[in-house]
C-alpha cells in the first residue's frame, strides 16, 4: 500500500478488504452461472439480404459522376469498364456515380449508383413539405451525398436474373476511426502518462466484457439486470485497480461505487415501475422484440440504466476518495474535519456532473427535441411521452445516485485515514536550557548585584625566538 499506510485505521482497513473480497467472490460466482454457451442465433430481418442470408458488403471508390435521367436499367449492374452506357443529361434529376469495386468477387470491375435529387420530385400529397428551391440539385433526404474519391461500402443483392447487383450501404470509416483512436490514446497518455495508458487498457477490457459476456448472456435469455450488475462489477474491479493501482484509496472508491451501483439499480427499478415505462418507444427495441421475443424489454431498459450510470459514478467516487486522502495527508486534524473538507469538493463535483448528465442527453436527443418543437403539442404532453420520459428517468436516477455516492464514498475514505493532526507526537530528548539565577534581595529591597562569572584564563602566547628588530630612528629610547 502506497497511501500513507502508517496513518490508516487497521480495523476499517480489514472491514473494507473483507467486504470487497465477498463482492469479488459473488461476481465470480455470478459470471460462472450466467456465462453464455456458444450457440447460434438467427439473423434479424433488418440485417438479412433478400435471400435470407447475412448482408455481404464490398469496398468501392467513386471514380466519376454525371447527371442523367432516373430509373436506368444499368444501375447496380457490374460493368467491365468505367464507361457507363448512359447518356449524360445536364441538370438531370439523378446523380449517377461510377464506383470501382475494390473487393469481392467483382474486384477491379465497376458499377453505377443512382441518387435522385430534388429535381426528381417527392411527396405531393396534402401536408407534404415543399421542396427547397436552393436544394434542387442536392440529393433527396435520406440519400447519400457522394463525391469523387469517396471510399464507400456496397451491399450485394441478387437481381431478378440471378446476377449480383450492388447498392450503397455505408461510407468506409476504418482509417478515420483509427486516426481518431490514436489521437485519443495519445492525448490521454501524454497528459496522464502510465496511468492514462492503464486506463486505456481498462477501457479495452470493458468492451471485451460487453462483447464476450454481457451481450451473449442477454441474448441467451439470462436476466438482463443480473447480467448488467455482474458485468458492471467485474469491469469496476479491473478498471479501477488497473488505472489507479492497488491501494486503500482505490478500494474505498471501489466500495463506494459498488454500493452506489446497487442503489442505482433499485432507483431505476422504482422509476420504471412508477413511470410505467415499457421500453418499446425506440425502433431498435421494437425490432429486437420481434427478433428475440424471449428478452425482457423492461429488464433490458433497467440494464441500460445500470450500465449508463457506471462511468459517471466511477468518476465521482475516485475523485472523492482521492480528495479525502490528500486532505488527510495535508494536515486535517480529525476524520470529521477530513470528511467535511472533502464534502466541499464533492458538492462542487455534484453540481458540475448533474449539468453533464442533462446536457449530454440534450445533445444526443437534439433532432428529437427539434421534431417535438414543431409538433404543436403542449409542453407537458411532449415531456410525458415515453421517448422523453425514458431519458429524463435516466437523468434523474443518475443524478440521485451521484448525490448519494459522494457522502458515502467520502465517509468510507475518511474512515480509512488517521489525519496527521491526530498522530501522537514523538518524545523529544533535547536538554532544557539552564534557568537564569534570580537576584538576591537586600534588606533595603535592592537587588544584590550578581557576581560576574570569571572569564576563562587566556593561554600564554607561545615562546618566540630572539629575532633582532631594527628600531626606527624616531622611536624613543628605553
Amino acid at each position: 500500500m502506497t497511501d500513507i499506510a502508517h496513518l490508516l485505521s487497521p480495523m476499517t482497513k480489514w472491514i473494507v478488504i473483507g467486504v470487497l473480497s465477498i463482492a469479488g467472490l459473488a461476481v465470480t460466482i455470478g459470471a460462472v452461472a450466467l456465462w453464455p454457451t456458444k450457440s447460434d442465433h438467427p439473423i434479424p430481418i433488418l440485417f438479412q439480404s433478400s435471400d435470407g442470408k447475412a448482408i455481404e458488403t464490398v469496398d468501392g471508390e467513386v471514380v466519376d459522376q454525371f447527371r442523367a435521367n432516373c430509373l436506368n436499367s444499368v444501375s447496380g449492374e457490374v460493368q467491365e469498364t468505367a464507361d457507363i452506357p448512359v447518356n449524360p443529361v445536364p441538370g438531370g434529376p439523378c446523380i449517377l456515380s461510377t464506383v470501382r469495386l475494390d473487393s469481392g468477387p467483382s474486384q477491379g470491375r465497376y458499377t453505377v449508383l443512382e441518387v435522385p435529387t430534388g429535381r426528381a420530385g417527392g411527396a405531393t400529397g396534402p401536408g407534404a413539405p415543399r421542396p427547397d428551391p436552393n436544394a434542387l440539385d442536392e440529393p433527396m433526404p435520406g440519400q447519400p451525398t457522394l463525391k469523387i474519391g469517396d471510399a464507400i461500402r456496397l451491399s450485394t443483392v441478387p437481381g431478378v436474373d440471378g446476377t449480383q447487383r450492388y447498392t450503397f450501404f455505408d461510407f468506409q470509416r476504418g482509417t478515420a476511426l483509427l486516426i481518431w483512436a490514436l489521437l485519443f490514446v495519445g492525448a490521454v497518455v501524454l497528459v496522464a502518462a502510465w496511468r492514462g495508458l492503464r486506463s486505456i487498457i481498462g477501457l479495452a477490457f470493458a468492451f471485451l466484457v460487453l462483447g464476450v459476456f454481457t451481450l451473449p448472456a442477454i441474448l441467451e435469455g439470462s436476466s438482463p439486470v443480473a447480467v448488467a450488475l455482474v458485468s458492471s462489477a467485474a469491469i469496476l474491479f479491473v478498471v479501477l485497480y488497473l488505472a489507479h493501482g492497488v491501494s486503500l484509496r482505490t478500494s474505498s472508491a471501489l466500495l463506494g461505487t459498488l454500493t452506489s451501483l446497487v442503489m442505482a439499480a433499485i432507483l431505476s427499478k422504482v422509476a420504471i415501475d412508477t413511470m410505467k415505462l415499457t421500453g418499446m418507444s425506440g425502433e431498435q427495441t421494437a425490432n429486437l422484440q420481434i427478433y428475440q421475443g424471449t428478452i425482457s424489454v423492461s429488464g433490458l431498459l433497467l440494464a441500460g440504466f445500470i450500465i449508463g450510470t457506471l462511468g459517471v459514478l466511477n468518476d465521482v467516487t475516485i475523485t472523492q476518495a482521492s480528495a479525502a486522502f490528500e486532505l488527510a495527508a495535508a494536515g486535517e486534524p480529525t476524520r470529521l474535519a477530513t470528511f467535511r473538507a472533502a464534502m466541499r469538493v464533492g458538492r462542487d463535483h455534484i453540481a458540475s456532473t448533474v449539468y453533464t448528465l442533462v446536457f449530454a442527453y440534450a445533445g444526443s436527443a437534439l433532432p428529437l427535441l427539434l421534431l417535438f418543437s414543431v409538433a404543436q403539442q403542449p409542453f407537458g404532453s411532449l415531456v410525458t411521452t415515453e421517448t422523453v420520459a425514458v431519458e429524463l428517468a435516466r437523468t434523474f436516477v443518475g443524478g440521485i445516485a451521484i448525490a448519494l455516492s459522494v457522502p458515502l464514498t467520502t465517509a468510507i475514505a475518511a474512515a480509512l485515514v488517521a489525519p496527521t493532526g491526530a498522530a501522537p507526537m514523538p518524545a523529544t530528548t533535547a536538554t532544557p536550557a539552564p534557568a537564569r539565577p534570580r537576584p538576591k534581595q537586600t534588606p533595603q529591597g535592592r537587588p544584590t548585584p550578581t557576581p560576574a562569572t570569571a572569564a576563562p584564563p587566556v593561554p600564554a602566547p607561545p615562546p618566540t625566538t630572539d629575532i633582532p628588530v631594527s628600531r626606527s630612528r624616531h622611536a624613543r629610547p628605553d
